[in-house]
C-alpha cells in the first residue's frame, strides 16, 4: 500500500525513502538488469554506413 501511495502522491519509493528496504530491493534489480544488458551488448558499428565529411559538398 504504500508504494501506492508515495507513486500516486509523486514520490516513488526510491526518491521518497531511499534508504529503506523497498528502495533497495529496486536499486538492486536495476543494478542486475543494468549488468544483464551490459553483458549482451554487441558492436553493431559495422551495420551502420560510412559517413564521409567532404569540404566540396
Amino acid at each position: 500500500m504504500q508504494i501506492r501511495v508515495q507513486a500516486d502522491s509523486g514520490k516513488p519509493t526510491v526518491v521518497a525513502d531511499p534508504d529503506g528496504d523497498v528502495a533497495a530491493i529496486y536499486k538492486a534489480v536495476a543494478r542486475k538488469v543494468a549488468i544483464t544488458v551490459a553483458a549482451k551488448a554487441k558492436d553493431f558499428s559495422a551495420k551502420f554506413p560510412t559517413i564521409t565529411i567532404s569540404k566540396n559538398t
